[in-house]
């Protein structure tokens, strides 16, 4: 399935947007399904906006790639080919964990970021770095 990661920050670039997942706890930057037909650059824009009330605007695509499969509680299997999206958000505004989908919404200092997994901590770190190029894993 297609899916996608919303790297988000502010304006300065000091600050990044991350969500507490309300499933497991974990911070994470915002995540999400591709709705069919949707471009996946709105699909990024648009899963800010409900799972944190955040407006911004998409930059570029930072990487690529296809994640390991899951389970889910429900017993649900599904494997998702992730595109990260780095993102800039349109102004100061508070985020809010709109969509019940996450119990906590907020911005972390971009030297201090939440504790993250090796995906998002290098995702992160291809937004700070001043190449243009996406990135593929090979």
């Amino acid at each position: 399935m297609p899916g996608v990661t919303a790297l988000v920050l502010n304006r300065a670039r000091t600050r990044m947007l991350a969500v507490r997942r309300a499933d497991d706890g974990e911070w994470t930057p915002v995540t999400g399904i591709i709705d069919p037909g949707e471009e996946p650059a709105r699909a990024a824009v648009r899963e800010v906006a409900e799972e944190a009330m955040i407006s911004c605007r998409v930059l570029r695509l930072l990487d690529v790639r296809t994640l390991p499969p899951i389970t889910y509680p429900n017993g649900d299997r599904a494997q998702y080919l992730d595109l990260c999206f780095l993102c800039e958000a349109d102004g100061g505004a508070t985020p809010f964990p709109a969509d019940g989908e996450n119990t906590a919404a907020r911005w972390f200092p971009i030297d201090a970021p939440p504790p993250m997994n090796e995906r998002f901590t290098r995702q992160l770190s291809l937004a700070l770095e001043d190449h243009a190029e996406t990135r593929f894993r090979r």
